[in-house]
Parts: structure tokens; C-alpha cells; sequence
């Protein structure tokens, strides 16, 4: 559990509250430069693939899912996720970032046999299947969650994606997505995964009404781990997107409020290397001045996504423009995979 009496909780707690924005960029930036001395910003060319939208972990944030039986419910077949590897392929794509909801009509040899499909039609690093998701096969089929992640590695599966994170302070969980994956237990598939060999990233999402205090425990509960096993490579947050989903009555943060989040974590975070934009949500300008807050990394290309876009945020760009953006901040844009070796120095 965090303590937070002890004096290095509230040491940053009070940064975070009492630091003018500029002083934490400026903190935040010292500390990528720090831990990345070259001038280089990375990116990533993937796809996100939901297998499926059938869920019952009922979460109050989410606006993409549908509940079993409702006629928008779908299962994507293994030909059709075939032909959007091919598509991201054609764009130079190395990932699929694959994940979709909770849905008990799946059996596991499902999982496992679209994992060797891809595998062998169409081969290409798969970063899938959240903590949550893990969880909820181990307690569907009646698994350690070991046990799930072994299967789940021999079948294909090379990396593990921070999803479903949000807040991890189980105050909160319960008052947002009770029936998924709490605190402890998320952070135990993290674990473990690590342990077994996997690299994984780890995300936030804020703005589910909860206290500064919330977050920043958050964040030490992250360190805590990163420091037993170091298998997170990146860590990545953004605000809630309320539109269309039961918390649409919650207030949507500002630009402000993201900015000074991603510099704090990076300040706290000194042992989880990367920080990663988070574009998507808050558009391409801030993903940009989010490169001096702490930020060394643009993300995806994200050539599909579904569950933001679900609650009405739909930025997009091209390679073309994101790599624009970065030089345009004063770095040189590299392509990564998703343990950040790099592939290119293209520019």
C-alpha cells in the first residue's frame, strides 16, 4: 500500500498541486533529457484492432461497448482482422495493438487460434489483450493468470498493452468499472507478465472525479512495481472522454490539466524510461507542447481507433504531418517497435 503520510508522497503531491505549470514542464523536461540525451522523438506505426464490442464489465466511462445481445454487438472474423494487418502493412506498420471487451461467448481456444492465424498468414508483433482482459479470461475459464499468459505467449502473443488502467486506487474502480479488474489485481497481471518475460506499458486515465492525491498514488503504485521488475517500457495518460457514456455528466479536463498530469509523472516516474503524447485525445498542437513536459514519444500513427472516437473525440493525422510536428518542435522523428529499438532514422 502507499503511505501517503510519508514525506516523498507529499513532497510530490505538493509539486503537483502548488508548481506553476511552467515549473513543471521545466522539471519534467530536465528529466527526459536526462533519461534521453539525443535529440529524437519516436513514433510508432500500428493498428488498433477490437476484436470485439460484447461486454459485461459494465464500465460507467465507456461508451464503446455494447451488452451481450444488442444487435451493434459484433465479433470480428480472423479473415477480417487478416485484411486490416494487411492494410497497416501496406503503410509500413509493425503492431496491432489488440484488445476488445469482456465478452463470455468466446472460448479460449478462440483466442489462442487467432493468435497462431495471425502468426502464420500474417505475421507481425502483437501488443494484446490488457490486464483486464487477462483477468477476465483467468476467472472465465477457470485460470491463474500465469497459466493464461503462458498459453497466450506459446499462441503468438508478444507484448502486453496498459489498458483498462485508469485510476488505481480502488475507491475509484468501484465507483466506475466495479466488475472489472481492481487495483491489486491489475497491477498483479503486470507482474506477472513482466516476470514471465513480457514488456508492457502502463496507462492513466484521470478524470473520473478523483483527487489529485488518487493520481499521484497511482503513480506510485506504478514505480513500485517498475522497480521489483522494470518491464514497463512506457507510460501514457490521458482525460476522460465523457461524451456518450454514463459520466457524461463529469466536467471534460483542459489542456492545462493533461499537461501538468504527463509532467508530474514523468517527475515521479524517473525509472519507467519513456513518456508517451497522447495526441489522440487532445490533439496534435498539444501533443506537440506535451513534447516539452516531459513527453519522447508521439505514439501511433493510430491508423483505427474505436474507443475514444465512440465518445465523440476523433483526431486523426498522416505519417506525413506527425513527423512534420515533431521536427516542427525541434527534434528528429524516429520509427520504433514497441520495446523502442529503433527502426529508421527517417525524418
Amino acid at each position: 500500500m502507499v503511505d501517503r503520510t510519508s514525506p516523498e508522497f507529499r513532497s510530490y503531491l505538493a509539486l503537483y498541486e502548488q508548481a506553476s505549470l511552467l515549473e513543471l514542464g521545466q522539471l519534467a523536461d530536465q528529466m527526459r533529457w536526462r533519461l534521453h540525451p539525443e535529440n529524437v522523438v519516436t513514433h510508432i506505426i500500428d493498428r488498433n484492432i477490437n476484436y470485439t464490442n460484447v461486454c459485461v464489465a459494465d464500465c460507467k466511462f465507456c461508451a464503446f461497448y455494447r451488452r451481450p445481445k444488442d444487435t451493434e454487438g459484433y465479433l470480428l472474423s480472423f479473415e477480417e482482422i487478416g485484411r486490416k494487418i494487411e492494410e497497416l502493412k501496406a503503410l509500413g506498420g509493425v503492431q496491432i495493438l489488440m484488445q476488445g471487451g469482456h465478452n463470455p461467448y468466446i472460448p479460449f481456444a478462440w483466442y489462442l487460434d487467432l493468435l497462431r492465424y495471425i502468426k502464420r498468414n500474417h505475421p507481425i508483433h502483437i501488443h494484446g489483450f490488457s490486464p483486464s482482459e487477462v483477468d477476465f479470461f483467468a476467472g472465465r475459464f477457470g485460470m491463474t493468470i500465469e497459466d493464461v499468459i503462458k498459453e497466450l505467449v506459446a499462441a503468438g502473443l508478444d507484448s502486453i498493452p496498459g489498458g483498462g488502467g485508469e485510476i488505481l486506487v480502488q475507491e475509484i474502480r468501484d465507483r466506475v468499472a466495479k466488475k472489472k479488474a481492481g487495483a491489486d489485481r491489475w497491477l498483479e497481471v503486470m507482474e506477472i507478465a513482466h516476470r514471465l518475460g513480457l514488456k508492457t506499458s502502463v496507462t492513466m486515465m484521470y478524470g473520473l472525479g478523483e483527487s489529485l492525491a488518487d493520481r499521484m498514488e497511482h503513480l506510485f503504485r506504478v514505480k513500485e512495481v517498475q522497480a521489483r521488475t522494470g518491464g514497463f517500457t512506457a507510460f501514457i495518460c490521458w482525460p476522460l472522454q465523457p461524451e456518450h457514456s454514463e459520466l457524461e455528466h463529469l466536467p471534460k479536463t483542459d489542456a492545462v490539466t493533461y499537461l501538468r498530469t504527463q509532467a508530474i509523472a514523468r517527475i515521479v516516474l524517473d525509472n519507467v524510461p519513456n513518456i508517451q503524447a497522447s495526441w489522440v485525445t487532445m490533439g496534435p498542437k498539444i501533443g506537440q507542447v506535451a513534447l516539452r513536459f516531459g513527453a519522447n514519444d508521439f505514439g501511433s500513427l493510430m491508423m483505427e481507433e474505436n474507443v475514444v472516437s465512440s465518445a465523440g473525440t476523433t483526431y486523426r493525422m498522416t505519417l506525413e504531418e506527425m513527423r512534420r510536428l515533431i521536427a516542427d518542435a525541434g527534434y528528429t522523428p524516429k520509427v520504433r517497435r514497441q520495446d523502442y529499438t529503433i527502426l529508421d532514422s527517417a525524418a
